[in-house]
């Protein structure tokens, strides 16, 4: 490991960031280096600038994609270099699209989780949309997470290391019931192949294609779609959005509030100016002229 590596993973973890982040920024950096063959340390301004337009325009990266490694250098040059330039114009953070997710309605949900085969793989995406939880949030959870006192779930070190309590459904405590009396987990409460590791993201999304295929739905699905499906759900039902915010673990309660664009209780039970016309084509005919003698 090169020093520079060393000194930026011990900035990070001086810092608190996730173990992810730091292996994600890790890699970013090392793609970096790689690219010009030299030490981050030996290039400048120009380099960098170079390098994301090599991202943007040859590689054809994703804005998202494109975002994680502009934060990765940032971090890089601010934090562990030091340097003092100006961000803004070094490595400008491009503008994300602001597309709509596809939500899947009330009965969607239900006829995609009927078509999940197996306690385990149906507990898991379930959980996703009962409690509202991102995958990996649910990939971690302990036994000891579910408080069936309180009828509420822990979530320990959730997105940006914080714990949170989100509600625990009757009809999933039931369901998660069913799966602890199969499995009898003890360390995770969806282990993987071996008892001490979870179960990984991608087994769990490889089973819900597969479960999407035989549900025969059209629209796109993701455990991430469950999640987005929970928000406008209760969003419908009448929750307010600081209570959705606090489910769902946002930070800011602008990311909540984008959920609003997704209701349709609000947008599609808001008449038209049209209904307040009169017909259109309804009105009487002028009369015909008399005919001539």
């Amino acid at each position: 490991m090169t020093s520079l590596r060393r000194r930026m993973l011990d900035d990070m973890q001086l810092r608190n960031l996730s173990p992810q982040t730091q292996i994600t920024y890790i890699q970013q950096v090392a793609r970096f280096a790689r690219h010009f063959q030299q030490s981050p340390a030996d290039l400048g301004p120009e380099a960098i600038r170079a390098y994301q337009l090599y991202l943007t325009t040859e590689r054809g990266l994703a804005v998202e994609s494109v975002m994680v490694a502009v934060a990765a250098l940032r971090f890089l040059y601010t934090v562990t270099l030091k340097q003092t330039w100006r961000l803004d114009e070094v490595l400008p953070v491009p503008r994300r699209p602001q597309r709509l997710p596809v939500v899947l309605s009330p009965a969607e949900v239900l006829q995609f989780l009927d078509a999940v085969p197996g306690p385990k793989h149906r507990a898991i995406l379930t959980t996703c949309y009962a409690a509202g939880l991102r995958i990996s949030e649910v990939l971690r959870l302990r036994p000891t997470d579910i408080d069936s006192e309180r009828m509420v779930i822990r979530v320990a070190q959730g997105k940006g290391q914080q714990d949170r309590y989100v509600m625990l459904s009757p009809k999933l405590l039931e369901l998660l019931r069913t799966w602890w009396r199969v499995a009898r987990p003890t360390t995770w409460l969806f282990p993987g192949g071996r008892p001490d590791q979870p179960i990984t993201k991608a087994a769990v999304e490889r089973a819900c294609q597969r479960a999407w295929r035989r549900s025969r739905l059209t629209k796109p699905l993701s455990p991430h779609a469950l999640r987005h499906a929970f928000a406008v759900h209760l969003l419908e039902s009448g929750a307010d959005v600081r209570t959705i915010q606090l489910l769902l673990g946002h930070r800011s309660l602008a990311t909540t509030a984008r959920y609003l664009r997704l209701t349709t209780t609000k947008v599609c039970a808001t008449a038209s100016p049209l209904d307040w016309l009169p017909c259109p084509g309804t009105a009487d005919p002028p009369p015909a002229p008399a005919p001539s003698t």
